[in-house]
């Protein structure tokens, strides 16, 4: 598996782009906010000669959803992720006055593809993707496990040394120390790539992340 992370927009949002050897790739929490972003990520495509066969996207918060548009115009891709975040997609505009104060130009927001639910697996090239569902955060949080590589894209589930907010709407603190405890039992080898900020390990974060304890 070969990961390339991008970090993008104002709130500094890491986009994944995930390939394997057989050159099928997914881009995972699409949110880069302007054009020259997207275009860094599309140059890392071509380069790269990767067919892009999903658009994931771990929850449906503004940051986390910005370029989909991009995706939609030029892979025509639809994002994929769980219909418990529908109402937030659909309400953009609310969503991120609710969070900066002040509304902010974005572009149409496509429609959803694919409902990601529990259990459920995305495939692209050799690779299996596993949904592993997560609210908390969000309602419809979900977090993506490769146990062949020992993967997690966690989202903003799980931070290094910390966890995503859940004064958002739709946020529970109760549903986000469940889903902690629930990815939790992932081996300690378990590399995890976050929504934001630095790649930990499962390990680590039991030993030192205190929403673990």
């Amino acid at each position: 598996m070969n990961i390339k992370t991008f970090i993008v927009n104002p709130l500094g949002e890491n986009c994944y782009v995930v390939s394997d050897d057989t050159h099928e790739a997914v881009i995972i929490d699409c949110g880069c906010s302007t054009e020259s972003e997207w275009a860094d990520i599309k140059k890392y495509i071509a380069t790269e000669d990767l067919q892009v066969k999903h658009l994931l996207n771990t929850h449906l918060h503004f940051d986390h959803v910005w370029g989909t548009a991009f995706a939609y115009r030029d892979l025509g891709l639809r994002p994929e992720a769980n219909y418990e975040d529908l109402r937030i997609y659909e309400n953009m505009d609310e969503q991120i006055r609710s969070v900066v104060g002040i509304s902010l130009p974005h572009p149409p927001m496509p429609p959803l593809g694919t409902s990601l639910l529990d259990g459920s697996e995305v495939t692209f090239g050799n690779t299996t993707l596993k949904v592993m569902n997560t609210p908390g955060h969000s309602r419809g949080s979900i977090c993506f496990y490769s146990p062949q590589e020992a993967v997690l894209f966690s989202g903003d589930t799980l931070f290094c040394g910390s966890c995503g907010r859940t004064d958002l709407a739709g946020g529970s603190y109760r549903d986000i120390m469940l889903s902690i405890n629930k990815i939790a039992t992932l081996p300690d080898d378990t590399k995890v790539f976050c929504g934001h900020g630095p790649a930990t390990t499962m390990g680590r974060e039991k030993l030192y992340n205190p929403y673990f304890r």
